[in-house]
């Protein structure tokens, strides 16, 4: 039993969310996108954990289901923000089996602060402790780093991170199973690291909306005998069952170059090294983007792959590529009317993006979307890459333009970015 999951994502009571997320809206959506399996997220918010008990059942399995029987994981994510001689500011995910396990982690972090401000609560706890907590209250709960590189909210992130898993999470690190890439890397990045090699890795997307083009744009493929937790859990700690991730391209991803947005300032990593990792517009200090990251904490070549690597493929939302072959906007009717016509013959995104014929494509849709379809399951599409909180632009026609180092006295700084 193939299943895409997505097991990140956030409720109306996260700030800057859709006011609009419902689970019959997360179900409906996530059936157009191809998904099986999704994240509650924000199980410990109370107004949402009454719709959760409202909207879902627990069969037994661990798995919540809808009156519907789609399937959802009750899942969170936390910000722990603290010193401990360096001012920290990191993002976990974390899984629980059923409801019950679910209200003790609300009474539990309930006592650490408040949890009805925002969907995605901010405590001062290490790290370490709280993994201890969760597995205080149950083994089977599993926190997973989310977006592990990115700059202000990363485990590794250039701004509030940590060198390592060690120093993160201290004699708990033991039981960190799986890393999150985050939007701005993808797994080869990440098998440049020693200390992840014996990690799984995972994607979802972080969604803050339920539209297609945000839920699943990252995702992790399962093939399990029987869709339970205890299956989920063991595809997450050990791989088995754990069958592929589906990647942004990570080039697309806010944070993967250097660069400062307010400055329109864009740099590889080898280009803001010359120029000490200052901005050549403000003076101060760039944001370091994941590329550079990884460049520091890396122990292994790029194009290292570890044995145990899981495959994995990039892709642009299919919403996103119909905008660039009819040239209108990605929630426009113009595109939405081609979207849903592909959805009416192929029953999915996953299958049109993944697997559908090339000449049924054409049946349905001008050449120019197909080539794009096409081009985005081939891995043949470039990017500008995204930096410092800008998504990275996909370049459809044309070359990629060169960015070059940029000097103080440059002018139409944007062109590099």
């Amino acid at each position: 039993m193939k299943i895409i999951s997505d097991l990140h994502i956030h409720s109306r009571y996260s700030r800057a969310c859709s006011k609009q997320i419902s689970i019959a809206n997360l179900e409906k959506y996530a059936k157009i996108k191809g998904l099986g399996l999704l994240g509650t997220g924000d199980f410990q918010h109370p107004e949402w954990q009454k719709e959760l008990k409202q909207e879902l059942t627990d069969d037994g399995t661990g798995i919540a289901k809808t009156k519907n029987g789609f399937s959802f994981v009750y899942s969170t994510e936390v910000s722990l923000m603290y010193t401990d001689g360096r001012g920290r500011r990191v993002h976990l995910v974390a899984l629980a089996p059923n409801m019950e396990i679910v209200s003790q982690v609300t009474e539990a972090l309930g006592k650490r602060g408040r949890l009805d401000y925002d969907g995605r609560p901010i405590f001062k706890i290490p790290c370490p402790e709280f993994v201890e907590i969760m597995r205080e209250i149950s083994p089977d709960i599993e926190v997973i780093p989310a977006h592990i590189w990115t700059p202000w909210f990363g485990l590794f992130g250039s701004m509030s991170g940590f060198d390592s898993m060690i120093e993160a999470f201290k004699d708990q690190a033991k039981h960190i199973h799986a890393i999150e890439t985050g939007l701005s890397s993808d797994p080869p990045m990440n098998w440049r690291l020693s200390q992840l090699e014996n990690r799984q890795i995972v994607s979802f997307s972080d969604s803050h909306s339920f539209w297609p083009w945000r839920l699943g744009r990252e995702s992790t493929i399962l093939d399990l005998k029987k869709l339970t937790y205890p299956a989920v859990l063991k595809a997450i700690r050990t791989g088995e069952g754990l069958k592929e991730t589906i990647e942004f391209f990570p080039e697309e991803g806010k944070y993967h170059y250097d660069g400062h947005r307010n400055c329109n300032v864009c740099l590889s990593p080898q280009e803001a090294k010359k120029l000490n990792n200052i901005c050549p517009v403000c003076k101060k200090p760039l944001t370091i983007g994941v590329v550079h990251r990884v460049d520091e904490l890396a122990d292994k070549p790029e194009g290292y792959k570890p044995k145990n690597a899981k495959p994995f493929r990039h892709l642009i939302p299919l919403s996103e590529l119909i905008s660039a072959g009819v040239g209108s906007g990605i929630a426009t009717q113009k595109v939405w009317k081609v979207y849903h016509e592909l959805i009416k013959e192929f029953g999915n995104e996953m299958t049109i993006v993944l697997e559908a014929d090339e000449e049924k494509l054409k049946k349905i849709v001008p050449d120019k979307i197909v080539d794009l379809i096409l081009r985005n399951r081939e891995q043949k599409i470039e990017f500008q890459p995204g930096y410092d909180g800008e998504y990275g632009k996909p370049i459809f026609e044309g070359k990629k333009k060169e960015i070059t180092p940029i000097k103080p006295a440059q002018k139409g700084l944007s062109d590099f970015c």
